[in-house]
């Protein structure tokens, strides 16, 4: 039976996995070599497209939790700059001169195009983008945590398929349904219903995502039930899990 605890949807098992992630990083192992333990708490967030992520963060940093954009971050890795930043180097040995552009930006279009049909070809592009997401990621949430936040979104599409999910003390999933994600998508970036449906169609499912998760948000549209789920989890990270 799943227990809700009144925080959210919590994942069968979830809040005795949440009570003790929290606790061993309120309460930092003295163990010889164990690695330091960071005060700041990582929340990662993961949804399939159009679930409405965006607007998540955003009522999370109302109470002070800012996030960090992982496809955002890509692209600052792999940016414009007078010589080619080290992903995007090494993009271009493993695909080609093709994949780069003449400013020395990843042109992403033409890596989709070489990668997204072949699977091992995909498997090096996430085998070398990772580390360097990941990375950057660590590094901002260093940043984040020596100017006092407490706590830090990490927005993720690829949380689990990355390994990024063991290093957060909890992990949370949005999910909308189906015709309000593919009217979100069609809105947001001008493309078919039927692409919006072929997108989705290529991603996890929402009952995969929310069986591995701690807490499932539902963001259908109504602002003041997802704001109460949102609220429930900041209060719980903060006041319950002590």
């Amino acid at each position: 039976m799943q227990n809700t605890n009144g925080y959210g949807k919590i994942a069968d098992n979830g809040y005795k996995g949440i009570v003790r992630r929290i606790s061993e990083a309120l309460n930092p192992s003295v163990t010889e070599g164990a690695p330091k333990v960071r005060k700041i708490k990582i929340i990662g967030l993961t949804g399939r497209s159009g679930s409405g992520k965006g607007y998540v963060c955003d009522r999370f940093l109302s109470f002070g939790i800012p996030s960090i954009d992982t496809d955002r971050v890509y692209r600052d890795i792999t940016a414009a700059d007078e010589v080619m930043r080290p992903c995007t180097a090494e993009l271009c040995a493993a695909f080609g001169k093709q994949i780069v552009s003449a400013d020395n930006s990843l042109d992403r279009k033409v890596l989709a195009e070489a990668v997204f049909t072949d699977s091992s070809k995909l498997a090096l592009l996430n085998s070398i983008t990772h580390k360097y997401i990941l990375g950057e990621v660590r590094a901002r949430i260093s940043a984040l945590e020596a100017s006092g936040i407490r706590a830090v979104i990490v927005d993720a599409p690829v949380l689990f398929e990355s390994g990024f999910d063991r290093e957060c003390d909890v992990t949370v999933a949005v999910r909308a349904d189906e015709d309000k994600r593919v009217a979100r998508i069609v809105g947001r970036d001008g493309i078919s219903e039927d692409g919006a449906r072929r997108r989705l169609a290529s991603q996890a499912k929402d009952d995969e995502l929310c069986a591995r998760v701690d807490f499932t948000i539902e963001n259908n549209g109504d602002d003041s039930v997802t704001d109460s789920q949102i609220a429930s989890i900041v209060d719980f990270l903060f006041h319950k899990a002590k």
